[in-house]
């Protein structure tokens, strides 16, 4: 549930997601010993500023991919284990934040027990399943599934903000049901799709095999499943496509929705869910639910009985013994390269990060985050608030009606920073030091219900989308917020004893970036108010969606393994945020006595560090697994194209590094795409 909810919440996020310092650093921040001095910056910035490092920096077989964010989460992770580990035998009182946790991470780290239990915590599940006989059966159990935390089958639910009354929290519904990656898995026929489809029905079946089917019934079943699965998958929009805030909204009258789609009988399904039915709802795809309407009329109970079964099974399968967690990881190794398994503790604090964030969250910043890391980042966020206010004003393709529009968006942006004003205290949810699938499925009850009792409420405009420990950042279209947990602002990204150029290349990039999202291709369609209304003067939108056309056609020419294009326009909203967000980063710097100055620091000018600081931010390399998946499905640009595809547009890097005009990288001042 939350996950589905805040894909509206955090259309921008900055990845892919005492201060103390994540990784042992040198005090001058920027280590000549990972630079590449031997090579032009403008011939290879990624191999000038990291080459060495990555080359000594292998991805471990835990990890997919390695870089500075991978290097800040493995510090983290370790951190919360410390947190936990300092939790057993607490004699916090029952409720206590402290117990809460120390009972989620003692039932979670209990193997021995998990062993003994193979898949008994979901058989009545199973034999539930097994005993529909009615289609009208198939809806319920659906309802019953999510509603009780086992699993979402078939379509994508939440309670969230309406985009065009802002202030209203609606149901809404998104396509969904597969389980692969993206739909072009499952449409796509080239080797290596096949490859991961074959991977795939090799884990059905082997799911089902544990829980005692014949192993020809399990293969029948996960041939099943996917030509269920690969229907849906043909009904849904492409993620571009989704990109599209006005394609994705759809309002119906409960009643009129209900007769497009009545074999999915929404007046019992919300009855089910344990509210009343709306008045109106939100549709993401229409035809999707259409299509998946015909589905429930025509598909067999048999077909629709395997496919809710499966269900349980892959959103149950890393909770239950080693059989099913073995299986889940060597079908993930399929999709990502990843050599080995993370080390149970490892998943069983994030675990306990992802499930009662707020809680551990609360511990975290006890121990990590001290007051004036926040309070330098408020003086960050106003200062690059200035500088952005500053470039707006300076526009040359903008006109003076649009500006005025844009400046009062700025000004509205809400910063949160480090951690929650209010926490959550997760009221009403039992939590076990014995029952750690029971922890599991009663948290995702717990979710869903806590989202469902959001309807018709005020907008909690407190609430977060991550969690303290979690190294990101977000930007909400619909609060019109940028929110920085306290996991980021350590080094690389931030130090309190940094100089400007590591701080602003760093953070200061990541807060313009969150800025710029409030301005990328769908961002820029919220006001200020956060409603989904244009503000554009029509010649202005035509001549801002001139210059993205051009971003996108930079990042199309990027490819990754040779021949694997990046998709300039599924990634274009992050690609816009880092060609504002390092802009205005670089605005800011220049205000401050050291932008100002030309003195060295260990060999390097101001602007070449805040440059430096930038790029070593991005260094890393993925996993070609991880790789061909990430152009597939993620909205972020692989690192070393994040790398240069600000720089290479803005003046500054230029002279900071003397590029000129024969340099591999070098751009013609007139083909340099400048938004914001």
């Amino acid at each position: 549930m939350k996950n589905k909810y805040y894909q509206l919440l955090m259309a921008g996020s900055l990845l892919f997601g005492g201060s103390l310092y994540a990784q042992e650093k040198p005090g001058k921040f920027i280590d000549r010993d990972n630079m590449n001095l031997s090579v032009k910056a403008g011939d290879d910035f990624v191999e000038y500023s990291n080459g060495p490092w990555v080359r000594r920096n292998p991805i471990p077989a835990k990890e997919t991919r390695w870089g500075a964010f991978n290097q800040l989460r493995d510090f983290n992770i370790n951190a919360i284990k410390t947190i936990l580990d300092e939790t057993k035998g607490t004699k916090a009182p029952a409720g206590s934040p402290e117990r809460r946790v120390a009972d989620f991470y003692a039932a979670a780290m209990d193997s021995l027990a998990i062993e003994k239990l193979g898949y008994t915590p979901i058989q009545a599940d199973l034999q539930h399943i097994a005993g529909l006989q009615f289609k009208s059966q198939i809806v319920t159990e659906i309802a019953r599934l999510r509603s009780s935390g086992i699993a979402s089958p078939l379509f994508g639910f939440y309670i969230g903000q309406d985009r065009k009354n802002v202030e209203k929290m609606v149901p809404q519904l998104g396509q969904g049901g597969t389980s692969l990656p993206d739909r072009d898995y499952y449409l796509k026929n080239d080797a290596r799709s096949l490859k991961i489809q074959e991977a795939f029905k090799k884990y059905v079946a082997t799911l089902f095999t544990l829980t005692g089917t014949p192993e020809a019934q399990a293969k029948a079943n996960a041939e099943t499943v996917f030509q269920l699965e690969k229907k849906l998958a043909e009904a849904q929009m492409a993620r571009v496509e989704m990109r599209d805030p006005y394609k994705t909204y759809n309002k119906f009258a409960f009643a009129e929705f209900n007769q497009k789609t009545p074999a999915f009988n929404w007046a019992l399904t919300f009855q089910d869910f344990g509210t009343t039915a709306p008045d109106s709802i939100l549709v993401g795809a229409p035809k999707f639910f259409e299509a998946a309407n015909k589905m429930l009329i025509e598909t067999p109970v048999e077909t629709w009985k395997t496919y809710l079964a499966w269900n349980v099974l892959r959103s149950s399968a890393g909770y239950l013994s080693s059989p099913f967690v073995k299986a889940s990881f060597a079908y993930s190794q399929v999709l990502s390269g990843q050599k080995v398994q993370a080390p149970r503790w490892q998943r069983m604090s994030s675990m306990t990060d992802g499930t009662l964030g707020e809680l551990l969250g609360q511990l975290y910043v006890a121990k990590y985050f001290k007051p004036e890391a926040k309070a330098r980042m408020v003086e960050l966020v106003a200062n690059l608030r200035k500088a952005f206010a500053v470039r707006i004003n300076k526009l040359d393709w903008m006109s003076a009606e649009t500006k005025e529009k844009a400046l009062a968006k700025l000004n509205a942006f809400t910063p949160k920073i480090g951690y929650p004003d209010k926490w959550k205290n997760y009221d009403g949810l039992e939590i076990s030091a014995t029952e750690y699938y029971g922890n599991i499925r009663r948290a995702g009850a717990w979710g869903f219900q806590e989202n469902l009792a959001q309807l018709g409420k005020p907008v909690d405009r407190s609430k977060w989308g991550m969690t303290p420990p979690t190294v990101n950042a977000y930007y909400s279209p619909v609060m019109n917020e940028i929110v920085f947990p306290a996991g980021i602002l350590q080094f690389p990204f931030f130090a309190a004893d940094a100089d400007d150029a590591i701080n602003y290349g760093g953070i200061g990039a990541v807060i313009g970036h969150e800025m710029s999202h409030g301005f990328d291709d769908s961002g820029s369609q919220y006001d200020k108010d956060g409603t989904l209304r244009n503000w554009w003067t029509k010649d202005d939108l035509a001549k801002f969606k001139a210059r993205t056309e051009l971003l996108g056609k930079q990042f199309d020419a990027y490819t990754v393994q040779d021949t694997i294009h990046v998709n300039g326009k599924l990634t274009m909203g992050e690609n816009i945020g880092d060609l504002g967000g390092l802009n205005m980063a670089y605005e800011a710097f220049k205000m401050t006595k050291q932008g100002k100055s030309s003195k060295k620091i260990d060999g390097f000018t101001p602007d070449q560090r805040f440059f430096l600081a930038w790029a070593q931010v991005w260094r890393g390399s993925s996993l070609p697994e991880t790789e061909a998946q990430q152009v597939l499905t993620d909205p972020h640009s692989p690192g070393q194209y994040r790398t240069i595809g600000a720089p290479v547009n803005m003046d500054a890097w230029y002279k900071a590094f003397d590029v000129k005009p024969g340099d591999k990288l070098y751009k013609k001042p007139e083909d340099r795409i400048k938004i914001w």
